[in-house]
């Protein structure tokens, strides 16, 4: 999919679901993710690994976190019944393979159980270690991780010049 479709048809709709602040900040960050884990090309992790959705996770990690976490789990709870999906991490998880908006609406969600405010978008870095602190990758690939980023920065900017 298109970073165009991915704002259009799975992030925007989730947002308005889950009625969290959108912000250039936060597309960059769940873009970015989502070109790292995917480049929104697979839904499921290679290899049939653990991980489902663009956003790649895991039933047992970023799934049961965002069911479970103080900040995340309302919203959480709203947006499985609006996607009619049962608010338990089985269901979720694989559901999430399918169903893009729930699995945007997740991605953002486990960003916002994160205690640190989103870095500014230029802060690759930064960015970076948001992405290792919720999403904690088994081999993570820094070395991609500045091109993809910068590819979901300028996506963010164009779209909102």
């Amino acid at each position: 999919m298109t970073l165009d479709e991915i704002i259009r048809d799975a992030y925007l709709p989730a947002i308005k679901i889950i009625g969290v602040q959108d912000s250039a900040k936060a597309r960059v960050q769940v873009l970015a993710i989502g070109l790292q884990e995917s480049r929104f090309q697979w839904r499921r992790q290679m290899g049939n690994g653990p991980a489902r959705s663009f956003w790649q996770m895991e039933r047992g990690g970023g799934v049961h976190g965002v069911l479970n976490h103080q900040t995340s789990k309302a919203k959480a709870r709203r947006l499985c019944a609006e996607r009619r999906v049962n608010p338990d991490d089985m269901s979720v998880w694989t559901a999430l393979e399918n169903d893009d908006v729930l699995a945007a609406g997740f991605a953002r969600l486990l960003l916002l159980t994160d205690p640190r405010a989103l870095q500014e978008v230029t802060d690759a870095l930064g960015s970076w270690d948001t992405y290792l602190r919720n999403w904690k990758p088994g081999r993570p690939h820094i070395e991609t991780w500045a091109t993809l980023h910068a590819e979901a920065r300028d996506f963010v900017a164009k779209a909102a010049a």
